[in-house]
C-alpha cells in the first residue's frame, strides 16, 4: 500500500499494516497456506520498511538527534534481530512445528521496536528536525520502498554507502525470484 506525507506518517502507516498482518495471521487456521502467504506479505512489508529506515531515517537520526548514533545503533541491532527470524520463517512451512513459534517471536521483537520507534524516535525527530526535511524523507522512503529487497538478506551491509548501493539490485532479484517460484505479493 502507497502512503503520503512525511516520513513519521509513512513509517507509523507501515507500523499499522504490520500489525493487521499478524492479526489476519491469528485469524487464519493454523497450518494453513493463508498463513504462509501473510508471512510472506509479512515479510516483504517489514523488509522494504527496514531498508528504507537504514538508508533515509537512521542517517537522519544521527545527523539530527543528540545522541543519534547510539540510537540508530541499536534500531540497526533490532532490525537485524527482526531479520534474522524472517529469515528462519522463509525456510519453514506452516505445518513445521516451530513456524507459529517463530511468528510469536517475531511479532514480540516488532512489537517492540515499534513502540520504542513511536513513543520515542519519531518524537525527537518531529522535534529536532525541519517539517520540510521530514516531507522530504517520506518521499524518498516512498520510492525506495519501490526498489527495495523484498526478501531477509541477514548478510547484506546495513550501513551506507555499500548498503544503499546493493539494494536495488538485491530487490530486483527477490522480485525476479518471486516470480520465478510464485510467491505471490500481497
Amino acid at each position: 500500500m502507497e502512503h503520503d506525507g512525511d516520513v513519521i506518517a509513512e513509517l507509523i502507516a507501515d507500523h499499522r499494516e504490520v500489525e493487521e498482518y499478524f492479526a489476519r495471521f491469528d485469524q487464519a487456521p493454523p497450518g494453513s497456506e493463508e498463513r504462509k502467504r501473510l508471512v510472506d506479505a509479512l515479510t516483504i512489508e517489514l523488509v522494504r520498511h527496514s531498508v528504507a529506515q537504514e538508508h533515509y531515517l537512521y542517517p537522519a537520526v544521527r545527523k539530527y538527534l543528540d545522541g543519534g548514533h547510539a540510537l540508530a545503533d541499536r534500531e540497526l541491532a533490532d532490525h537485524g534481530r527482526i531479520e534474522h527470524l524472517l529469515n528462519e520463517l522463509q525456510q519453514r512451512q506452516t505445518p513445521d512445528e516451530d513456524f507459529a513459534y517463530l511468528v510469536r517471536r517475531l511479532r514480540t521483537e516488532v512489537t517492540a521496536h515499534v513502540d520504542e520507534e513511536e513513543n520515542d524516535l519519531y518524537l525527537q525527530m518531529r522535534s529536532n528536525v525541519d517539517a520540510a526535511v521530514l516531507q522530504e524523507l517520506g518521499d524518498k522512503i516512498r520510492r525506495s520502498k519501490k526498489t527495495s529487497p523484498i526478501r531477509p538478506h541477514p548478510a547484506a551491509p546495513d550501513e551506507q554507502p555499500a548498503g544503499k548501493a546493493l539494494a536495488p539490485d538485491l530487490g530486483l532479484v527477490d522480485r525476479v525470484r518471486d516470480y520465478l517460484t510464485g510467491r505471490r505479493h500481497t
